[in-house]
């Protein structure tokens, strides 16, 4: 499976509010599979949250909560 997110792309762009940045996350074929909650001020803290979910992901553990205890 993470093969499949190889070639992804991060893009930053404007939010509805005047000044405010985001960012998604699209796998090769176009599909997000992450995006941003918040919005940014500037677009070098967009783009240091986008170097820190990428660090981050790339050492994630994935836990299963739909299993019973």
């Amino acid at each position: 499976m993470p093969g499949r997110f190889l070639g992804g792309t991060f893009e930053i762009y404007k939010g509805d509010c005047e000044g405010e940045f985001r960012f998604r996350l699209r796998t090769s074929g176009g599909s997000i599979v992450v995006e941003s909650c918040e919005s940014y001020t500037s677009k070098d803290a967009a783009e240091r949250v986008i170097q820190l979910t990428a660090s981050i992901a790339a050492k994630a553990k994935v836990v299963d909560l739909t299993e019973e205890a």
